[in-house]
């Protein structure tokens, strides 16, 4: 096969010079759009982001380190900011601290109908039950009811309780159960300890009952739930609780499923629940919404001591909106390109896709002005020196011919430069001839 001639290719190399000059505007235009589009879509999310757990060894905290392990493979890195607990943790994300907290249902205070201290938050979901575990001393119950179990909260008058400290959700939700069973508070001894100190004072005596809300992946359940001498206290009322309390749940633990060798518990008990939820401001990036809705599902779904495989993470919220990217998860599951694509690139089209439609709707029609364009500029070379070649016929016989041939003569040798594809040569072959032609009526014709 032949190989390509070098001037051919010189006229090839000519055209797509041409359209490419002529098309550089519409493609600067795209550009500038694209740009534009970025930075007010805002596609890419942040690297870093800060989300309130609760205490050390606390099921929040053993939460915060799944989410973390996992918004990591996507190259996000998840701050873990230990707090005492979901009230603590409200507070921040209220004041803009942190982007993300978990927050239990029923934690935050009593507030009046004009009160909106949330409008700026939305919820991602319900991740899990945080029962209320009321954990009291075998001995306590003997000394102080003459019993061996505590049966209901309106006997607790007369014992040391510890109910969590400030800044944990379990105070405020304690105060309600105390007002709900008529105890005067004078009546009791209460403390606001950290968890663990206050179980180092259960276990050796110094209060005779403690209580906190938590999922029960926390370590210090497991560990009172086997310890010899510490009972757990069973809401019998517990649909009763939840009838009063919208925020609550009605859970039960079942006979045998903290160790069935053991057979711990060695009955049903019958707990009361808050739901926790993940509270994140309304400001957050979709895309970080979008990857923690995705992570709860992965560490929430699984069968739990509560909860059957699949019941959470859940859209079901009683105190708060629903972010629309969680809504959109939770409705259409994970987008489709993510399941072939990284996720930078998937989430980037996702976020882009109707814009770049819209530009592509936009430049299509302009688009068709570029052939014409490209034809007009590539014959405006041959043609312009038409208007020259007219005045030179016009100054014929009041200009000396010698001068006029010196100037077809500059005409000739810059049209000789002139470099145009194979497709628009024979208009530049016909404008060389009327050059000649211009100079051949120049010449002295006989007498």
């Amino acid at each position: 096969m032949p190989r390509p001639s070098l001037p051919h290719i010189s006229f090839s190399l000519t055209a797509v010079r041409e359209f490419a000059s002529t098309a550089a505007p519409f493609a600067l235009l795209a550009l500038a759009l694209l740009v534009v589009a970025y930075l007010v879509l805002d596609p890419s999310p942040p690297r870093h982001v800060v989300l309130a757990t609760g205490v050390d060894q606390g099921a929040y905290a053993e939460f915060g380190k799944r989410y973390a392990a996992r918004l990591a493979q996507h190259h996000i890195r998840v701050e873990l900011r230990a707090t005492q607990g979901a009230a603590e943790n409200l507070q921040l994300l209220r004041e803009g601290k942190v982007d993300l907290a978990f927050v239990q249902g029923g934690a935050d205070r009593d507030r009046g109908p004009d009160e909106n201290p949330d409008a700026n938050l939305r919820s991602l979901g319900s991740m899990f039950y945080e029962p209320v575990w009321l954990f009291y001393r075998e001995e306590s119950a003997q000394r102080l009811l003459k019993a061996q179990e505590l049966r209901s909260l309106s006997q607790l008058p007369g014992w040391r309780v510890n109910i969590g400290a400030p800044g944990s959700g379990v105070p405020n939700l304690m105060q309600r159960l105390i007002e709900a069973n008529r105890i005067e508070p004078a009546t009791l001894t209460l403390q606001q300890q950290p968890q663990t100190p206050a179980v180092v004072d259960l276990l050796e005596g110094r209060i005779d009952a403690l209580v906190f809300a938590s999922a029960p992946e926390s370590l210090m359940v497991q560990m009172l739930l086997q310890t010899p001498g510490i009972r757990l206290f069973d809401f019998a009322q517990a649909e009763a609780y939840a009838r009063r309390f919208p925020f609550l749940t009605p859970v039960n633990l079942p006979r045998g499923v903290v160790d069935l060798a053991g057979d711990l518990p060695r009955q049903d008990v019958h707990l009361v629940a808050p739901t926790a939820t993940l509270v994140a401001r309304e400001s957050l990036h979709p895309a970080l919404v979008q990857l923690f809705v995705q992570a709860a599902q992965q560490v929430h779904g699984e069968a739990g001591w509560f909860q059957r495989k699949g019941d959470f993470p859940n859209a079901r919220d009683n105190e708060r909106a629903l972010h629309r990217e969680a809504e959109r998860v939770y409705s259409h599951g994970e987008p489709l390109l993510q399941r072939y694509l990284p996720f930078w690139l998937a989430n980037l089209i996702d976020r882009m896709w109707v814009v770049l439609l819209s530009i592509v709707g936009l430049l299509i029609p302009l688009s068709r002005v570029v052939p014409p364009l490209v034809e007009f500029r590539i014959r405006s070379r041959v043609f312009r020196w038409y208007g020259q070649l007219r005045a030179i016929e016009a100054e014929e016989g009041r200009t000396p011919a010698q001068e006029l041939n010196e100037r077809l003569d500059e005409i000739e040798a810059r049209v000789a430069g002139i470099t145009l594809p194979l497709s628009y040569a024979d208009e530049l072959y016909a404008l060389k001839g009327h050059i000649q032609q211009v100079r051949r009526r120049l010449q002295p014709r006989p007498a």
